[in-house]
Parts: C-alpha cells; sequence; structure tokens
C-alpha cells in the first residue's frame, strides 16, 4: 500500500511540493518558511528562504516562529488532561472557578446595544468553552457592532498598539470580560478565539500553577518539545524571524512584532491559549503525531485515547454547525479561501465534507502569523507550513492553500 520506497509520498509529488513552496519564495510576496510532511515513518522538511525580508540568515529547520491561532489545537490538551483526571467535567459550569462569568447578561441581537439584554438561560460550561460556544468571541464580519468595539475599548484585546492578544494579566483581562454582556446564549453559536483564551484562566486556577508551566509538565517536556512556550528566551532569539504585516495596498514588508525587544521576547502578561505559542515545526511534528498515535509518545501516554478522539471528532450540534459553516462561508474573503471545514471539535477545526483536496476527518487550525498545522487520520498524515507573513495579504494564505493541494498530491496510493 505504501508505495515505492517513500513511505507513501511519491519523489515526483514532493519535488512538486519543493517547486510550488520555492514559486511562493521567490515571488518576494513570503521572505522564508519552514514545511514539514510525514506519513508512517517517513518525515520530510523543506526550508526556503530567509527569515527576514531584507535577506540575512537563512530560514533553518529549528526556526521559531509565532504559531498564532494554531496555539489553539496544542494548548487545548492542559483541558483535556484534566478531563482525563476528573479535575474537571464537560459539562461543569465554569463559574465555579470563573466567578467573573456568573450571571451572565446576553445581547437581545448580537450588533444591538449593549444595554439591551436579557438574562443567559443557563451558565457557561466547560464543554462551551472548549468547543467556542461560551458565547462571546471576535466575530471579523461584524467590526461595527458595538460589542466588538467594546472588548478593544475595554482593553479584552488589542493594547495601544494593537496587538491582537490580550495585554493584561488573566485577573485584570477576567475583571474586563466581567464587564461585558455575551452575544450568544451559552452553547448556541460558535464564535472564534476568546473561549480558547478563557481555557487558559480555567486550567491555571484549577490547577492553582501558570498556565504555561502546567503545559510545559504535563504536554511539552514529555512530548520534548524543548523549543516551545509562549515567548523566546534572549539566548534563543536569533532562531525567531520578525513577523510581517504587508500593506495591501503597496505591499510594504511592515515589521507587525520585531523579534528583538517585541512582543514574545519576554515572558507575556497573558500567556495566550488562543493565540500566544512559539515553537518549531519539530515540536509541532511530536504533538500531532502523538494525536495520531491515539495519545501516546514513544511508548507514554499523554491523553487517554478517548480524550484525543473526543478533541478530534465534530462537537458542535448541527444548528451551531451550520452557522458556523455559513460563517465560513460569508467570510471567505476575509480568510482569502481557508476555513471550509465544516465542523469544531476542542480547539481545532475537524473536517465534516469534502470542501477541498483533504479528507473528512483531518483535523488542525491554521494561524494568522501564517502558519497551517494538520493531521489526518486516514492517510496518517501530518502537514505543517510555517511563514512569518501575516494574513493583511492573501499571500501566506495562498501558499498555505497550495501547500495542501499539491502534498494530497504526492500520495501515492
Amino acid at each position: 500500500m505504501m508505495g515505492t520506497g517513500t513511505n507513501g509520498f511519491t519523489e515526483a509529488g514532493l519535488r512538486r511540493l519543493r517547486e510550488v513552496l520555492t514559486r511562493h519564495v521567490e515571488s518576494g510576496r513570503i521572505p522564508g518558511l519552514v514545511a514539514l510532511v510525514s506519513r508512517g515513518e517517513q518525515t520530510h522538511v523543506e526550508t526556503m528562504g530567509t527569515m527576514r525580508h531584507d535577506g540575512g540568515a537563512p530560514m533553518r529547520r529549528d526556526t521559531i516562529f509565532r504559531m498564532a491561532s494554531t496555539s489553539k489545537p496544542v494548548a487545548v490538551s492542559a483541558t483535556m488532561v484534566l478531563l482525563d483526571e476528573c479535575r474537571l467535567r464537560l459539562d461543569d459550569p465554569v463559574e465555579r472557578w470563573l466567578p467573573e462569568l456568573a450571571d451572565r447578561q446576553v445581547l437581545t441581537r448580537p450588533d444591538g446595544p449593549l444595554d439591551d439584554t436579557v438574562p443567559a438561560r443557563r451558565p457557561i460550561t466547560v464543554r462551551d468553552l472548549l468547543t467556542s460556544t461560551c458565547g462571546l468571541g471576535l466575530d471579523l464580519a461584524a467590526k461595527t457592532a458595538p460589542i466588538m468595539g467594546a472588548l478593544f475599548e475595554r482593553g479584552v484585546y488589542g493594547q495601544e498598539d494593537g496587538w491582537l492578544l490580550p495585554g493584561s494579566d488573566p485577573d485584570e483581562w477576567m475583571r474586563r470580560l466581567g464587564t461585558l454582556p455575551l452575544m450568544y446564549q451559552p452553547g448556541e453559536r460558535w464564535v472564534y478565539n476568546l473561549s480558547d483564551d478563557l481555557l487558559g484562566v480555567l486550567v491555571a486556577r484549577v490547577t492553582g500553577q501558570p498556565f504555561e508551566k502546567f503545559l510545559h509538565e504535563r504536554i511539552f517536556e514529555p512530548l520534548g518539545m524543548t523549543d516551545t512556550g509562549f515567548h523566546v528566551p534572549a539566548d534563543q532569539i536569533h532562531r525567531f524571524p520578525p513577523l510581517y504585516a504587508p500593506d495591501w495596498q503597496t505591499g510594504a514588508f511592515n515589521v507587525e512584532d520585531p523579534a528583538e525587544g517585541g512582543h514574545h521576547s519576554k515572558p507575556p502578561a497573558f500567556p495566550s491559549s488562543g493565540g500566544g505559542l512559539d515553537s518549531t515545526a519539530d515540536d509541532y511534528h511530536a504533538y500531532y503525531r502523538m494525536l495520531l498515535n491515539g495519545g501516546t509518545h514513544d511508548g507514554r501516554r499523554i491523553l487517554s485515547r478517548s480524550a484525543v478522539e473526543l478533541m478530534t471528532t465534530n462537537q458542535l450540534p448541527p444548528a451551531a454547525q451550520a452557522a458556523r459553516q455559513a460563517w465560513a462561508r460569508d467570510n471567505v474573503s476575509v480568510g482569502y479561501g481557508l476555513g471550509q471545514h465544516g465542523g469544531w471539535g476542542f480547539g481545532m477545526a475537524v473536517r465534516t465534507y469534502r470542501a477541498d483536496y483533504a479528507p473528512i476527518g483531518q483535523f488542525g487550525w491554521d494561524g494568522g502569523a501564517g502558519t497551517t498545522t494538520y493531521a489526518d487520520p486516514r492517510n496518517g498524515i501530518v502537514g505543517i507550513l510555517l511563514t512569518q507573513v501575516g494574513m493583511s495579504t492573501p499571500d501566506s494564505a495562498n501558499a498555505i492553500n497550495d501547500f495542501w493541494t499539491t502534498l494530497y498530491q504526492a500520495l501515492d496510493d
């Protein structure tokens, strides 16, 4: 079944993958990238271009990247550990640990005034956070809604310089969040991102230790993910490129976040489960291989098989899933064609219908820094493509699309 000595990827297919990625780098729109694909025992890595737009040091296999929203599928594992250990239950109300979320008010209309509300029908649960259905989040298609403005005005998101990760410590962040109503009733609608950040606070309060410390002890260290965390140590900052946000009108390569002295050069006030991780292709590969392996790594159990199956299965009830699919279709222009998956598990997308070259059951997510990380249990594949070109233009999204399109053509069975 596994083909001609490549364990499932054809030589011609891998050559085509290299050619397609090279085209993106040679266009001048992607300074450099690292791509990793694996199947069975075969791992194939491509490194191309430079860490900076103006040249200098080359991209290397051990280059550290801002993983952006691809943090979600990894950071969610901390909550799964607590479920495995019965320190949390899926339908526990979270207000026991997050009292700021007790007695919620819900907007009568998601785009209506902040004082036009009704009481929440029920408390927010752990399951609501895991499935991004707590009722509050970022809807980039509703930028003019008062609640979107309030999230930024009250400092829940966006510091003075517009950075999109939380800028205050978790307790202050929760206090600010507690002043806002929900957009939807708990469990009713998938809304992006905020639930994931809440999970990090929940884990820290349940365990009594910093979120990053718990993740390191229970996930990163057992998996050998030595370069993964919420900041890059000073002695490793030379492995860390700047993050670019090209100007969509002029194409100018604006630096959104520098390496030295930037947001990731010191431990953050808020370790963002939704978008704050820094990592490498090999570290992420170890994590996704663990998921494909039913929760074990080198014979050591990290998560129960049942936990992995839960995370990587669609968890949205039909009405919420239909709303998410409509949202994705209506926002193809915002996401430059990324995000047609259908379903959502815990902290990650799960493909429930065939919308592109990937089969049903593929799971993972994409990141606004130009990152994509998915595994496909049907074919036993992990695919990781890392750039540091933000989604202000379609360039990294186009590279991501072409990466997956050519990867699936490199299968020979």
